[in-house]
């Protein structure tokens, strides 16, 4: 009896990715065909994808240098935590037994505070990043807009946004295999 539920089981689950998969089958179909026509006439003279490649190499040297800057605050903080760790070994060399307990108290509460300071600029430098890669987004947005690229304008709603993500590889691997085939202009 349960060798037999296991396999109803089994073909209904089969059943329902099947139908999944024409249901996303039909709603791929339906993106490409929604796919501005406008697009491969805003390609032909090439002048869309050396955009692209620019708002490409231009998020790639802003990436680098966010990286670059987040770096550096992660070696100023091992820095600054070497330091205080140096600070605290002479103290206790050099500290009486009877001012020991206090000593301690009052180097944790210095190993506290700077991990609260090291958190706080951290989560302040993660927020600067994220700010800034959403504005490069609408600005990349903003430049295929006034380029007459279809299906680009400002937006903030995540699926329009991943759609135009995609619109952009999809760009992006045409001028690849232009490229490669020689007929590129």
């Amino acid at each position: 009896m349960d060798k037999y539920c296991s396999m109803s089981e089994d073909q209904s689950d089969a059943a329902r990715q099947q139908e999944r998969h024409y249901y996303l089958l039909s709603e791929l179909q339906t993106l490409v065909k929604d796919l501005p026509s406008d697009l491969a006439q805003a390609l032909i003279d090439g002048t869309v994808y050396e955009i692209v490649q620019g708002l490409l190499d231009i998020q790639h040297l802003m990436e680098k240098n966010l990286y670059n800057q987040r770096q550096k605050l992660h070696c100023e903080h091992r820095a600054l935590k070497q330091d205080l760790v140096r600070k605290h070994r002479q103290s206790l060399q050099t500290c009486k037994s009877h001012n020991l307990a206090v000593l301690k108290s009052t180097q944790r509460a210095e190993t506290e505070a700077l991990d609260q300071r090291v958190k706080e600029e951290q989560r302040m430098m993660d927020e600067k990043v994220v700010a800034e890669m959403d504005q490069k987004v609408l600005d990349q947005q903003n430049t295929l807009e006034k380029a007459g690229v279809q299906g680009f304008y400002i937006t903030t709603n995540p699926q329009e946004v991943m759609m135009q993500m995609n619109l952009l590889e999809l760009i992006l691997k045409l001028q690849q295999k232009e490229t490669l085939s020689g007929s590129l202009p």
